[in-house]
């Protein structure tokens, strides 16, 4: 499980068994749980964060979209653009 980030007490990471999914990143606090599309930061999945820090990640996982792509395409070679 490849971590891309951490900051405010997140963890922006991918699962290094998800290849054939397009590029996304699982976020983790505490017992939270979620996972961005990285191709329009759209939710693909929650469990336990509230709507307004979902915005927040959402706007992080937008600025930082080509970086965790990077990661992406670094980690399982796929060249996808997203």
């Amino acid at each position: 499980m490849p971590t891309i980030l951490r900051v405010d007490g997140l963890r922006f990471y991918f699962y290094s068994h998800e290849p054939n999914e397009p590029p996304h990143v699982h976020v983790d606090r505490g017992g939270a749980s979620a996972k961005f599309w990285l191709h329009d930061g759209s939710v693909a999945g929650n469990v336990g964060f509230a709507a307004r820090d979902l915005g927040a990640m959402r706007r992080l996982v937008l600025d930082r979209r080509h970086e965790f792509l990077e990661a992406w395409n670094g980690f399982f070679g796929s060249g996808v653009d997203g």
